[in-house]
């Protein structure tokens, strides 16, 4: 599969751009993470990650990237005793969880329509 894919990048210019775009559309149909707070859902098996096996996990990347890292940096602080708790009802939590649902949504389907649109025009001039 790779190295039919590589063949299909080529050398010129915009090989590089294709591979992305590509590889970024091989990958789009694989389950989408969202946030939750685990106080609203009463399911423990919705806090399974699949593909590592693991039966909780949460996910964060540096608090300075996105606000839902801060929240659940803040939460894993609090609840290793680092910090106080945080002072939000669990429905709040959900309520900022779902808002970073919403705009997380909004910002794939954007960069789903412009690998569409490049791959359309890759195909168009394409001999």
């Amino acid at each position: 599969f790779q190295k039919s894919l590589s063949e299909t990048f080529g050398a010129d210019k915009y090989s590089r751009a294709r591979k992305e775009v590509l590889t970024y559309m091989f990958s789009r149909p694989m389950q989408v993470a969202l946030y939750f707070c685990t106080g609203v859902l009463d399911n423990e098996t919705l806090f399974h990650h699949y593909a590592l096996n693991v039966p909780f996990y949460t996910h964060f990347t540096s608090p300075i990237r996105r606000y839902a890292d801060i929240v659940v940096h803040r939460l894993l602080s609090a609840s290793l005793g680092a910090r106080s708790p945080i002072k939000m009802e669990k429905e709040a939590i959900q309520k900022q969880a779902d808002h970073c649902n919403d705009r997380k949504m909004a910002s794939k389907r954007v960069q789903e329509l412009s690998a569409d649109l490049f791959f359309s025009i890759f195909v168009r001039v394409r001999p």
